[in-house]
């Protein structure tokens, strides 16, 4: 029969042994540990919306827990066909989702930003319960990470020379309707005289070392259109019209 004393007993040397596994913050062994209260957790300021271009969210767990053939990838969620969403990296943990790429003066997305695949081949309508899942996450992480709502960006938007997901049908207006994301707003008027397109990309984050891509990307995300990999993509009147229109938002103070 256990004794009251050797139950006690028992139960004192388990929380002796929990203290001693105890996990502590890391320590620099050159340096004397004198911890300062005033800190928090790195938080990602950007989401990216990709596109998984595979078969199916299995196939595409499976990859995102393994690697694809540029090496190990993941991402933080996954959103199913059926609108089931699934974490696979914690908030705030580093996903390897965005690779190489740039918004505004972010140059190390992965490190920004939270990364949401969704199962789609990328020529292909989104379902309508990926898009409602997808908006309950947003208001979800945006509210609950401080992400501002403006930050929601596809992957191609950030890496135009190397990606075009999710695509030219991803819902983006939606999106925006829903908060999410920039979008022009009210009637689109003409640019004034000597409006620079390229200084309004820059505004709105796009990289511009290569011009005819930032192009594609935009008007993947802007105008549903896909130019392919058109090397001489360029703005027409309407382009310059959503720009300037974009630009305006950026730029205008913040209300008080």
């Amino acid at each position: 029969m256990t004794t009251p004393r050797l139950t006690l007993l028992a139960t004192a040397c388990l929380l002796l042994s929990a203290c001693t596994h105890a996990p502590h913050p890391p320590r620099n062994p050159l340096a004397e540990w004198v911890p300062s209260p005033n800190f928090d957790a790195r938080r990602p300021v950007v989401i990216v919306i990709h596109a998984t271009e595979q078969g199916s969210a299995e196939q595409s767990l499976e990859t995102l827990r393994t690697r694809n053939r540029g090496g190990p990838v993941s991402s933080h969620y996954l959103v199913g066909d059926d609108g089931r969403t699934y974490q696979l990296v914690a908030d705030g943990d580093r996903a390897w989702h965005a690779g190489g790429g740039r918004w505004g003066t972010i140059t190390d997305l992965n490190s920004a930003s939270i990364g949401i695949e969704i199962d789609n081949e990328v020529d292909e309508p989104f379902t309508e319960a990926q898009i409602v899942s997808l908006l309950r996450l947003l208001e979800d992480l945006t509210t609950r990470l401080s992400i501002p709502k403006t930050q929601v960006i596809a992957h191609a938007d950030l890496a135009p020379t190397r990606k075009r997901d999710p695509g030219s049908l991803f819902p983006w207006q939606r999106l925006a309707e829903a908060g999410f994301g920039r979008w022009p707003q009210g009637e689109l008027l003409d640019p004034p005289s000597g409006f620079d397109p390229w200084l309004a990309m820059a505004a709105i984050g796009y990289p511009l070392n290569d011009r005819a891509a930032a192009v594609r990307a935009f008007h993947r995300h802007y105008r549903a259109r896909d130019d392919g990999e058109d090397p001489q993509a360029a703005f027409d009147a309407e382009d310059l019209r959503i720009l300037h229109a974009l630009a305006s938002q950026v730029t205008q103070p913040a209300a008080k």
